[in-house]
């Protein structure tokens, strides 16, 4: 994993928004409906070598391929997963009702509560979880690789979603508890995690669900919440087997975008569990007001020196470009605290975790990421003189 020696490295969460051509096409294929695999695929392919020269042109240093080949960073792996069916149970809540923060504040999240979540199918384990994705897999990091050919980048990275949030998205009736299913959902992507490495690129681990357990379950204590994360973080470290520290970035995130969101796990109560995942990247919230104070919490956390700090420097929170000083002045924190080589300017988390997602504009995603390259080089410049 690539460090900011020189000077500060760019990088982002890993969802980009998707040309509406290949969208079209996607949501076609998703659907069962007729298309020509061929132009897919050819589609595809023309897509990922130009967001790939699209991150490059802002600045953005460690790439990747804007997953745009997914519905989503958790729906995709419903293609790759064997032992699983259709769960035809009514699930067109949100996950998000009876949460903490809809309980303190129902009128603002009404509105929203009526379409989240619910034009996703949601599966249903009634077997042994196997992994089966190998081709997709394949095709997407062929695809990625012959677009960085040629391509000014210093890294890729390539995401993929972890136990926990399929454990979350997918019920299961096969195993006997959760402890076993989420170890069977450990070894299948232990396959993948392998794979995306042993290509050559990074691996990032993307989990919002744990962090999000707290807010959606208002009827569990702080205690059970750390429980049930701890046991979360030893199973991905089962995933995470025999795959070198170095290689492996984890994400973690909020799941709300636009919200008071004053229910938000602090990171202060967990941060002892997470120092304990078998990464040596950590990619988190810190760019908007519910989370850039904490800084001084992942200061003083006392982490291996090895370890890489990804904070985010802008945010899906809001469609606001962050001022490239802003930027600065937030590196600048962060390098003073822990060192200009432990420290890659990130973002919050992904700009269309769900294919088709709109909050932010796709003008605005590459105007957040033009200011995060740029305060990157301010904020070069000015730890390299304080150096």
């Amino acid at each position: 994993m690539r460090s900011s020696t020189e000077r500060i490295l760019t990088t982002h969460v890993g969802s980009l928004p998707r040309p509406p051509a290949l969208h079209e096409l996607s949501i076609a294929l998703g659907k069962g409906e007729p298309i020509d695999p061929t132009r897919y695929a050819g589609s595809l392919r023309d897509a990922v070598v130009d967001i790939v020269k699209k991150q490059t042109d802002v600045g953005i240093d460690i790439v990747d391929d804007g997953e745009l080949s997914k519905p989503s960073f958790i729906t995709y792996i419903n293609d790759r997963l064997g032992g699983f069916e259709i769960d035809t149970a009514d699930r067109n809540q949100s996950p998000w009702v009876g949460s903490r923060e809809v309980r303190s504040f129902p009128d603002f999240y009404r509105p929203q509560l009526a379409n989240v979540h619910t034009r996703h199918t949601h599966f249903l384990c009634t077997g042994p979880v196997k992994y089966r994705g190998q081709q997709q897999l394949a095709t997407d990091l062929a695809n990625l690789k012959a677009a960085l050919n040629g391509a000014d980048v210093v890294d890729a990275f390539v995401p993929a979603t972890s136990v926990s949030s399929i454990e979350d998205w997918n019920r299961n009736t096969y195993y006997r508890s959760d402890e076993e299913y989420l170890y069977a959902l450990a070894d299948a992507m232990h396959e993948e995690y392998r794979a995306i490495v042993d290509a050559g690129f990074l691996v990032q681990v993307d989990d919002p669900h744990l962090v999000t357990y707290y807010v959606c379950h208002p009827d569990k204590s702080m205690d059970e919440c750390r429980k049930w994360i701890a046991l979360r973080v030893d199973a991905i470290n089962h995933a995470l087997r025999g795959i070198p520290k170095d290689r492996v970035r984890f994400h973690t995130c909020y799941g709300i975008n636009f919200g008071p969101r004053v229910h938000d796990i602090e990171v202060k109560y967990i941060i002892d569990i997470l120092g304990r995942l078998n990464a040596g990247a950590f990619s988190f919230e810190a760019a908007n007001p519910r989370h850039e104070h904490e800084w001084t919490v992942w200061r003083d956390a006392k982490l291996p020196d090895d370890v890489i700090m990804i904070p985010g420097m802008i945010t899906q929170s809001n469609v606001m470009v962050e001022h490239p000083e802003l930027i600065a002045q937030r590196l600048g924190r962060w390098v003073d605290a822990l060192g200009r080589e432990r420290v890659i300017a990130g973002t919050d988390c992904g700009f269309a975790s769900f294919a088709g997602n709109d909050e932010i504009h796709e003008s605005i995603v590459w105007a957040k990421f033009e200011a995060l390259a740029e305060g990157a080089r301010i904020a070069s410049r000015q730890t390299k003189r304080a150096a």
